[in-house]
């Protein structure tokens, strides 16, 4: 089950469950959409995987499976 971080991991801009707006790499590292395209310029600055748009999860799933609450920002 995906996290669903509440933030990017960059700028802390935040990005809700169903933002369409967030990017991960499979290591589930977060960014928004403009730190992924711009400052980011492609891969994931933790791990190096490919940022891809992350799945959104709304009503009863999100109710059964929260999302996290816990904000992570990356160290410069």
């Amino acid at each position: 089950m995906l996290a669903l971080k509440p933030n990017c991991e960059t700028c802390d801009r935040d990005l809700p469950p169903d933002s369409a707006d967030a990017r991960i790499c499979s290591f589930e590292c977060t960014f928004c959409v403009t730190c992924a395209e711009g400052a980011l310029s492609g891969p994931c600055p933790n791990c190096g995987g490919g940022l891809e748009r992350r799945p959104t999860r709304t009503g009863a799933a999100l109710v059964k499976y929260p999302a996290s609450t816990e904000r992570v920002l990356r160290r410069r």
